[in-house]
Formats: structure tokens, sequence, C-alpha cells
């Protein structure tokens, strides 16, 4: 028998019978070792299995770690991807609110501009005729102040001609 196919078994040394020889070992001594064989090859055998057991808890626990830490990697992976194109996405839809602000920053100034030009233009048009009015309203007092006078003369005319009158009927 080879050291690789040989298998014992406590049942196996508990019940192994040894032949009587002349001048051989007490049976009451081989009993008593091979019922302590047996019984510590019971208690390494059970060791044994709760250590395969625990081996195998072990084992499984250290693939749900590797599972676990694999789907770490793929999550904090995912999550750095998820960052660069977040950060990409912010950049470009920044890139353009700065475009559109600059876009309306031109509409606008170059509506104040048009304002401008125009309110501009209402005050020279203003400012015109305004100095029409007060050509014309100068035109129309130096008409009336000329009457005035005219009505003035008159009645000076009137008044030196009655006085006139009244003196040489005097």
């Amino acid at each position: 028998m080879s050291d690789d196919a040989f298998y014992l078994t406590p049942h196996d040394v508990r019940g192994q019978e040894f032949r009587q020889a002349f001048r051989g070992y007490n049976p009451r001594e081989v009993e008593d070792f091979q019922l302590r064989v047996s019984e510590e090859l019971e208690r390494l055998l059970r060791e044994r299995a709760q250590l395969e057991e625990r081996l195998r808890n072990f084992q499984e626990q250290l693939r749900a770690f590797r599972d676990r830490e694999r789907a770490m990697n793929e999550a904090l992976l995912a999550a750095q991807q998820l960052r660069v194109d977040a950060a990409r996405e912010a950049d470009s839809e920044s890139e353009e609110i700065i475009q559109r602000a600059k876009t309306e920053a031109l509409r606008i100034l170059a509506e104040a501009k048009q304002n401008e030009r125009l309110v501009r233009e209402r005050t020279e048009i203003g400012r015109r005729q305004f100095a029409a009015f007060l050509a014309n309203f100068r035109a129309l007092l130096e008409r009336h102040l000329g009457e005035v006078e005219g009505l003035e003369e008159n009645i000076r005319s009137a008044t030196d001609a009655q006085t006139e009158a009244v003196q040489r009927r005097a």
C-alpha cells in the first residue's frame, strides 16, 4: 500500500485485529492504544472537517469581498467617468452661457446706442422746433408790439390833434 492510497478511519483503527504471537505485545495495552489513536483520529477528522468548513466560509467571504471590491472599483471608475463627463458638460454649458451672455450684451449695447441716437435726434428736433417757436413767438410779439406802438402813435396823434383843436378854439 502506498501512503497516497492509505486512508485510515477511526473505525479501521478500532476494528484492526492483531495476530497473537509468542512474546507479542500486551493485548490490553494495544487495545488501549487503539482506542486512544481512534479517538485522536476522530478528533482530528472532526477538527479537519471544521477547518475545511471554516476554509470554505473564508473562501466564500474572500469571493464576496473580491466581488465587492470589483463592484466598488467599477463604481469608482463610473463615478470618475461621471465626474469627468459632468465637468466637461459644465464647461461646455458655461461656455454656451457666456457666449449667449456676450451676444445678449452686444444686442443690448446696440439697442442702447440706437435708443441714444433716437433720443439725440428727437432732442435736436425738439430744440429746433422750440427755436422756431421762439422765433415765431418773437415775430408775433414784435408785430403786436408794432401794432400797439401804432395804436399809441394814433392815440398821441389824436390827442395832439384834439389838444390843438381845443387850443384853437380857446
